[in-house]
């Protein structure tokens, strides 16, 4: 059985990434994928969970439950199922309110106070301008909230699908990039920075220019690639004459992206989750709309929270619980803990190794969990190389598959886009931007130890007496 759930994990995700040969949601074979993966463990019994090594915490839960008729069942379903699920529920919460938040600037016609300033319509210059603006949105908000805010933008400047689907998977690989070098800009920085693992200035100071290159080199090979011009008139045109003031389509604008931007600094303050932050700045963004609105007409409320609600993409929600439940199953069946020993063991303490394989795997397999693995796998000081480079290959290593990411499965959802179209259109220019920063950030950790070796030298013959 403990075969089995990996066989059934890998034709879940080729379905998923058939969606549209298929025509079936990729939602539903998420969901189906998630729940089944459970239903074999729980058939397969203790002769899976005995080999993780996470006996203990068994053992402990039948100790303080003698009288259960079934322990491993209820340590499944009380313990192991119910933690994976607040994992889970953080993501989704916080998915919820940034969809939200971001769908009410757009109801406000927000968005047009950027969109109005974007003039060009030459295909590579806009691909230039909206990667950088992505690449340093994310290092501020996070790679989700960014890829959300720009599928938003995209739909305002390119009225074709396909055109907006190569925009949109590059905003995919300039979202992770710049969510690598920033302690707040990616899920995986951040458990890496709120364990201790690294620090704010070794995180941006070494994977800033890797994660850079992560974006540039692919936009550069793009450029010869990507021509034409955008046709101005064949965007969606907005209706302004709706009744909302300008006022206060300023005023929810920035106090929608003050709410994003908001999270993190609530993080930090109050080392409170991020999903508490943004359903924070959604409850003030709630009241706002319904003080601004409370005598209009019921056409009216559309323009209040709990008309943009009914709007959310919940099909895309639903996916990410899915999805995550699959990956979740695998973690505490012991798939992922074994994988990351067996990495260990092949590449022979290379830590560079280690961590770049891991970048990729993080294309197929969740990198929360990956990186989680590697972080209870080893007890290296802060700031270690270790630790640092697996911030810059977990990052920009899920912009390889579209699922790959947090950023990915959003964009993918909101703009369904293919998973063999991205597989075909994106993925070669991700592979070659990760490599790339890859070499880059080993060259330049390299050259800045023997800069450091060398200091030191001097420093010592410095010290001896003449």
């Amino acid at each position: 059985m403990f075969y089995a759930m990996i066989i059934l994990f890998v034709i879940g995700y080729l379905c998923i990434a058939l969606e549209h040969p298929l025509k079936v949601n990729k939602a539903a074979f998420a969901l189906f994928l998630g729940v089944t993966m459970w239903v074999l463990y729980v058939i397969a019994g203790e002769g899976i969970f005995n080999i993780t090594q996470n006996g203990g915490a068994f053992e402990a839960f039948k100790l303080e439950n003698p009288t259960s008729a079934h322990p491993f069942i209820d340590f499944l379903t009380t313990h192991e199922l119910i933690h994976h699920l607040g994992d889970i529920a953080e993501i989704l919460f916080y998915l919820m309110g940034a969809m939200t938040v971001v769908e009410l600037i757009d109801t406000y016609h927000g968005f047009s106070i950027i969109t109005d300033h974007i003039k060009t319509t030459n295909k590579v210059k806009l691909l230039w301008v909206l990667s950088f603006i992505t690449f340093f949105f994310s290092a501020i908000l996070d790679n989700l909230t960014t890829a959300i805010v720009m599928v938003t933008l995209l739909r305002k400047l390119i009225p074709d699908k396909h055109d907006r689907w190569f925009f949109g998977g590059m905003v995919i690989l300039a979202a992770n990039s710049g969510g690598a070098w920033s302690p707040i800009g990616d899920v995986t920085t951040i458990m890496l920075w709120v364990a201790g693992k690294v620090s704010t200035g070794a995180v941006m100071m070494h994977a800033l220019i890797p994660s850079l290159i992560s974006m540039i080199i692919p936009l550069i090979v793009v450029s010869f690639v990507e021509r034409g011009e955008i046709d101005p008139s064949q965007r969606p045109k907005e209706d302004k004459t709706d009744g909302i003031p300008t006022w206060q389509r300023n005023l929810i604008f920035f106090m929608g992206v003050a709410a994003l931007v908001f999270v993190p600094v609530f993080k930090i303050l109050t080392h409170l989750k991020p999903y508490m932050g943004i359903m924070l700045g959604l409850s003030v963004l709630w009241i706002t709309t319904e003080i601004l609105h409370k005598t209009s007409h019921d056409d009216n409320r559309r323009y209040t929270i709990s008309g943009v609600l009914t709007r959310i993409d919940l099909p895309t929600i639903l996916f990410f619980l899915g999805i995550l439940l699959a990956v979740a199953s695998l973690q505490s069946a012991g798939h992922l803990a074994m994988l990351a020993a067996g990495m260990d063991s092949l590449f022979n303490g290379n830590y560079y190794l280690v961590d770049t394989v891991i970048g990729a795997m993080s294309s197929i397999v969740d990198n929360v969990p990956l990186v989680a693995g590697v972080m209870g796998m080893y007890d290296f000081p802060i700031d270690h190389t270790l630790w640092v480079y697996l911030s810059y290959c977990a990052g920009t290593g899920g912009s390889l598959l579209i699922i790959g990411s947090a950023a990915g499965v959003a964009v993918m959802g909101m703009e369904k886009i293919d998973f063999v179209w991205y597989l075909k259109k994106i993925t070669p220019y991700a592979l070659l931007g990760y490599l790339a920063g890859a070499g880059i950030y080993i060259l330049l950790d390299k050259l800045l130890l023997s800069i450091g070796l060398a200091t030191e030298h001097l420093t010592q013959v410095a010290a001896l007496p003449l």
